[in-house]
């Protein structure tokens, strides 16, 4: 009797896929959420009013606490539709598979956030999301962890 080692886990291979999509939807949350918050601060600073770089450290890090796990329930919704579907693209073109990852990541970010606004009481849930600038200020981030789970995953 031989045994034969092999170099695949014994794992089933969506599990392998946790972990950097995890952390590409950490870096999107972080990102998202330091990005609206500095975004609104600004927007009181052009007000006139002065804030320290204490106030906007201690903003920032209530942000990432109370609003970038909502955030990243906006992201997860967007993402639950937007990467699989550029998943199946990449298997008809796998040269194309980073490109779309990352494109899916930020459609899908833009895509949740345009459907919570539009059943949301308020006109915009994100301000910072209200006009196109902000809006491309945060789906840069959504791209940017897109691609990095593209590049983690890409031995697959």
């Amino acid at each position: 009797m031989s045994l034969r080692t092999t170099n695949h886990s014994t794992s089933p291979r969506w599990t392998r896929h946790l972990a950097p999509l995890s952390l590409a939807w950490l870096l999107a949350a972080v990102w998202g959420s330091v990005v609206q918050t500095q975004w609104n601060l600004q927007a009181l600073v052009d007000l006139g009013v002065d804030i320290p770089a204490t106030e906007r450290a201690s903003a920032t890090w209530q942000d990432l606490i109370s609003f970038a796990p909502v955030y990243a329930g906006i992201l997860a919704a967007g993402w639950l539709l937007a990467l699989p579907v550029a998943l199946l693209l990449a298997r008809r073109w796998p040269v194309w598979r980073s490109p779309l990852l990352a494109a899916a990541a930020g459609v899908g970010m833009v895509a949740a956030v345009r459907t919570v606004d539009a059943v949301a009481p308020m006109p915009v849930f994100i301000d910072a999301t209200r006009h196109l600038p902000g809006l491309l200020a945060m789906a840069t981030g959504a791209v940017i962890a897109g691609l990095l789970y593209a590049l983690l995953t890409a031995r697959e």
